[in-house]
């Protein structure tokens, strides 16, 4: 019994034919990816299934008392803190059980100490966060997520793909992150060709079945225009001959009847590179001691860092948001001075720099050719035609005004910008927002191709993956230089966040690179502290925090069991079926509670002889 059913839907918009006729259903515990272009109808869809925009044709089915829950982009707080902002998302049911917030929360990155702030202070990423934390505590039949690692540090977002693996109703989600997707779904489905295709299995799969069905399909349609050239032939030969008058007749019906294939139309795709200029000398930049501050006041956003930049170097920088990753990229843009500390250019470095300011200062009365054309004064205007048709500005889409551009056309727009003005050195910040999939992957070709050295600020773990050569790490107060890639980083130290607790510091472990020799271990810009004294305090108030949910999930199992035993007084049977499935989750999350006490409170009882206060 399908969820949803969805039949002969179409949909127009601007005289662009979004879907045309398309049927498909959401079966119980479907966990979709739903892919496609950008402009081709994926946060449409959503929000017809939402019953927010109204098809030109087609019924849409949904089951009685289904309930769909969607990620809100716009922002409306009523409560004084984090924490009662997100319990507004609590089911009546578990309107008491502040604990699933707090966890939630804690999952997205904030704090415990931020969830007693104001909701108003935070930027409006983390104010995303919370819209996404009311909507995952709510618990809804039918999750749709619109890009939500858009919002998302990297720890954040690989948070968020363990909580939805676990997930157990349906869920649809929109992300450019190929991994994200491929690593949670059960089903993929397709917006092509206004039309659509689901498959069970991962994107891949589906890709590859419409690349077979259109290869069958024109490899049909070129065998049948061969045979209507045929009959044609024969029809033009002999239409004359009265003895072969029958066998013309019949030709010419079974030509009629055969009908004509259209040939498929070329789909754009992203294709560029980025152009680069040789680089004679073997380093680029020096960073040397670096400090940084918004306020020139202490603490430091960045502190004592640094960093050799050389040729062809693949240098990631990877952290929690808030941290400093984009505000070193600008310092080594220019955008900003240091406070303490130098930074030494190469006198010839070219730069080429993709960052937030820079799509802030596209002119909005500009089109997308003025603005290829004012990044460089050899471009001529057949050029930067020819960039924005790589970029998929072709024909009157290049003379738009950057005022109509959606996000992710802002970006390409800004790529376009940096393949028109060849650089040695590439500072990319988050480039793959607003980017759809395809996008995405020309992107990480085009970089990967490129014969110059590349920064990257990214949470996109493929592109750290494929990339990366050198991480940049920032780690709460600290920022770490680690001496090899992101999949090296993730088997030897991994994130704190996902580990019970790391008492060693990331300077002490081993690291072995690739060709099997010894390695550098990080280096660290600040000493920490690793005395035993030093983890005592934050264990101990872990401790509390997993007592006190102890005794708050016994006290609703209790609660519940009282429930059941009434009503099995009073013989309600369904009550006593819900409150029993509630009981299993409740003694399951119990379970997990009960046991990370047990290992913290060794580690804990460990700290505590090693301190000699036992």
């Amino acid at each position: 019994m399908p969820m949803i059913s969805i039949l002969n839907l179409t949909q127009s918009f601007n005289n662009q034919v979004l879907y045309d006729n398309i049927t498909f259903n959401i079966g119980p515990k479907e966990k979709i990816g739903l892919v496609g272009r950008n402009g081709h109808g994926k946060t449409t869809l959503f929000h017809i299934i939402l019953g927010n925009i109204k098809p030109d044709s087609g019924t849409i089915s949904i089951s009685k008392n289904y309930r769909i829950g969607y990620l809100q982009q716009h922002i409306n707080f009523t409560q004084d803190t984090i924490l009662k902002e997100a319990c507004l998302g609590l089911r009546e049911e578990d309107k008491y059980d502040t604990w699933k917030a707090e966890k939630i929360l804690s999952g997205l990155g904030f704090s415990e100490e931020d969830i007693e702030k104001h909701p108003s202070i935070f930027s409006g990423g983390y104010q995303i966060r919370l819209n996404l934390a009311k909507l995952l505590v709510s618990e809804p039949d039918l999750l749709l997520l619109d890009e939500p690692n858009n919002y998302l540090d990297i720890v954040a977002s690989r948070w968020l793909k363990n909580f939805l693996k676990s997930w157990k109703t349906e869920f649809m989600l929109i992300t450019h992150d190929r991994n994200f997707m491929d690593s949670i779904t059960t089903h993929t489905i397709a917006i092509h060709r206004q039309k659509i295709k689901k498959v069970k299995g991962h994107t891949q799969k589906a890709y590859n079945q419409i690349a077979e069905e259109e290869d069958v399909y024109e490899q049909t349609r070129i065998n049948e225009e061969n045979k209507r050239r045929q009959l044609q032939v024969f029809i033009d030969r002999f239409k004359a001959k009265a003895r072969l008058a029958g066998q013309v007749q019949s030709k010419i019906k079974m030509l009629e009847k055969m009908g004509e294939k259209e040939q498929l139309h070329q789909i754009d795709t992203l294709a560029f590179s980025v152009n680069s200029i040789p680089f004679v000398s073997a380093q680029m930049m020096s960073i040397n001691k670096l400090s940084f501050s918004y306020d020139n006041k202490h603490p430091y956003l960045i502190s004592d860092f640094s960093l050799n930049i050389g040729k062809k170097e693949r240098i990631g920088v990877i952290g929690k948001n808030g941290k400093g990753k984009s505000t070193l990229l600008k310092l080594l843009a220019k955008e900003l001075s240091p406070i303490n500390g130098t930074i030494k250019f190469h006198q010839e470095l070219t730069t080429g720099y993709f960052g937030q300011p820079n799509v802030m200062r596209l002119y909005p009365e500009n089109t997308v050719v003025d603005e290829i054309l004012n990044s460089s004064t050899d471009c001529s205007l057949q050029y930067a035609r020819d960039i924005a048709g790589m970029l998929m500005f072709d024909g009157d889409n290049a003379l738009k005004p950057i005022s109509v551009l959606s996000g992710g056309e802002k970006n390409r727009v800004m790529l376009a910008k940096i393949v028109v003005s060849p650089c040695h050195l590439l500072l990319l910040d988050e480039p793959t927002n607003h980017l759809d999939m395809d996008s995405c992957e020309a992107l990480l070709e085009a970089i990967d191709k490129f014969a110059g050295s590349v920064v990257i600020v990214t949470h996109d773990e493929m592109f750290l993956k494929k990339i990366a050569k050198r991480l940049v790490i920032f780690d709460n107060s600290r920022i770490l230089v680690y001496e090899g890639g992101y999949q090296d980083f993730l088997d030897n130290i991994g994130w704190k966040d996902e580990t019970d607790i790391k008492n060693q510091a990331l300077k002490t472990i081993p690291h072995v690179h690739n060709n099997g020799k010894s390695g550098k271990t990080p280096q660290e810009n600040k000493e920490p502290d690793t005395s035993p004294d030093i983890n005592l305090k934050p264990l101990k108030k872990e401790l509390a925090k997993l007592e006190r949910n102890i005794t708050e999930l016994k006290n609703k199992i209790n609660e519940n069991n009282e429930l059941m035993a009434k009503a099995a007084v009073e013989k309600n049977i369904h009550v006593i079926i819900d409150t029993s499935k509630l009981n299993k989750e409740l003694t399951a999350e119990l379970e997990i509670l009960a046991s990370r006490h047990t290992t913290l409170n060794s580690e804990y009882e460990t700290l505590l002889l090693e301190s000699g206060q036992i």
